[in-house]
């Protein structure tokens, strides 16, 4: 077995302990003092607290984690349930530690503000290769016994907990909920990809060798040719196949404009992209 390097480890628990601050104080100083509620496993502590208040939210945070790693062992990948392990125990010792009230009155941008902070935190902790525990484990293990996507898995624990909200606490408690869930989620895509989120772009275009050319000396990105058929004039063409980054889409459009502006071009985002070019040249 691979041993592993203790800086790699000191690296991982780094972003973990940073990103459970992050979430942490987002919980102590403006959750908690507005009386706000989340979602996911968060928001259930919160829910539990707000009921009982002389519960700490660390503490229903990390009992309710024990049932999910009990069971999440057998599912997880040893490296990521040690992580994961790890970061409940910062995450839930930061959030009974930290007592700070962040100043801010309007219950709007309060909201906004946590979610914010919350996304940015948790974005942090998903770069590294564990969690904090809640739902990322509970997600995995509905998806290898049930089959079930985790992200399915996520939207029914939080429809179920808002409902939940609602009942007891009124609908305001529940919107305000929702608008920290989006904005949130917003801040974690956005530190997980950030702007070098890549963009795949299909172009068709009976000019297409000058589009390629544009893509591989001015871009200096790799293109892939591949061969397709019009199903209305059964006239063969060539698409253009290539993975440019958020900031190249927009030259890449206007060059693509000046060489043919009948060019049929199509973008659409990736959720990742692994393997990396070979010296200076493109693997295609």
């Amino acid at each position: 077995m691979k041993q592993a390097d203790p800086k790699n480890i000191a690296w991982n628990l780094a972003l973990i302990t940073a990103g459970s601050l992050l979430c942490a104080l987002a919980i102590k100083g403006i959750l908690i003092p507005q009386q706000f509620l989340a979602g996911s496993v968060t928001g259930l502590a919160l829910l539990v607290h707000f009921i009982w208040p002389k519960l700490p939210v660390g503490v229903i945070y990390f009992l309710i984690n024990i049932p999910i790693y009990a069971l999440g062992w057998k599912y997880v990948g040893k490296r990521f349930f040690l992580y994961s392990v790890a970061g409940l125990f910062i995450f839930s010792g930061a959030v009974e530690l930290i007592n700070i009230k962040i100043p801010v009155q309007d219950r709007f941008l309060s909201i906004l503000l946590a979610g914010i902070i919350t996304g940015i935190g948790s974005g942090i902790i998903l770069r590294s290769r564990g969690s904090a525990g809640g739902l990322d484990i509970l997600s995995i293990i509905v998806m290898k016994v049930y089959s079930i996507r985790l992200g399915s898995t996520i939207l029914a624990f939080n429809v179920v907990l808002l409902t939940l909200v609602s009942v007891l606490f009124g609908i305001e408690a529940s919107l305000y909920a929702l608008i920290f869930i989006f904005v949130s989620s917003r801040l974690v895509d956005l530190v997980v990809s950030g702007l070098s989120q890549r963009k795949l772009v299909m172009i068709i275009s009976e000019s297409w060798q000058e589009i390629e050319q544009v893509i591989l000396q001015r871009l200096n990105r790799g293109v892939t040719r591949v061969r397709g058929e019009g199903g209305y004039t059964r006239r063969q063409g060539t698409i253009l196949y290539s993975v440019v980054t958020f900031q190249e889409l927009s030259r890449l459009k206007r060059m693509t404009r000046e060489i043919d502006p009948q060019a049929f071009v199509v973008v659409t985002d990736t959720l990742e992209v692994m393997g990396q070019r070979i010296g200076n040249q493109p693997h295609w």
